[in-house]
């Protein structure tokens, strides 16, 4: 029997119409839909494709969203038997992924064993939180020859990110919305930022002017820094 294709498919930030119609068709193909499962529940990415999941098989993936990263890794491995075990069978897997799955999604790691085991996985690309939140507030990210810096703001290397003359993406900020608001205000930022936090869900909050955002943001908080003509 030939060996099945494992997909990692995005789904968008949360808005069920920001699904590709690629990301359709290889869901509605697929002989099992995987889905992430942190905390012990399915998450975001299967409420935005439940449409198309109507007599699916799933597959609930248990992922621990921890610092631990020997866990971490152990998590993915059994994923990665699981996923291959469908794929030994002759059946195609989808991988939902919040987002855009090549930017800081779980699904890489994931991928790396299969692939490393010599299966067949492809990537099916979709739209950014970043993008979705820039929509939302009706700016554009960049133009001309300006450039475009994402991050995390718990990254290693933020202090070189906040020294670069760019416009700046912090993902994942709602752990980390008080310290990044000070920064950039210290910084003189502050007043060329925005946020969106779950953008394109039902408690979606908009905030074109950052200083404004209220806390707790949640871990689905984009912030947006503008380049400013004093930055060199």
């Amino acid at each position: 029997m030939r060996e099945g294709v494992l997909y990692g498919v995005s789904v968008g930030p949360g808005d069920p119409e920001l699904l590709t119609l690629k990301a359709v068709r290889v869901i509605r193909e697929a002989d099992v839909v995987a889905v992430p499962d942190c905390g012990g529940k399915r998450q975001m990415a299967y409420a935005i494709a439940f449409e198309y999941l109507v007599g699916k098989q799933v597959l609930d993936c248990q992922t621990h969203m921890t610092g631990n990263r020997v866990a971490a890794n152990e998590s993915y491995t059994r994923i990665a038997d699981d996923i291959c075990a469908l794929l030994d069978e002759g059946k195609s897997v989808a991988y939902l992924s919040l987002g855009d799955v090549s930017i800081y999604s779980t699904f890489a790691y994931v991928q790396r064993i299969v692939r490393e085991r010599g299966y067949e996985t492809e990537i099916i690309p979709g739209v950014a939180s970043f993008c979705a939140a820039a929509a939302r507030l009706g700016e554009p990210l960049c133009e001309g020859s300006e450039c475009l810096v994402v991050a995390p703001p718990f990254s290693p290397y933020i202090d070189q990110v906040l020294e670069l003359p760019a416009t700046k993406v912090f993902m994942k900020s709602g752990r980390q919305l008080n310290v990044l608001r000070d920064t950039l205000g210290k910084r003189g930022e502050l007043e060329h930022a925005s946020m969106v936090a779950n953008c394109g869900l039902p408690d979606e909050r908009v905030y074109p002017r950052f200083a404004d955002a209220e806390a707790p943001a949640g871990y689905f908080a984009v912030v947006i820094a503008k380049k400013t003509d004093g930055q060199k």
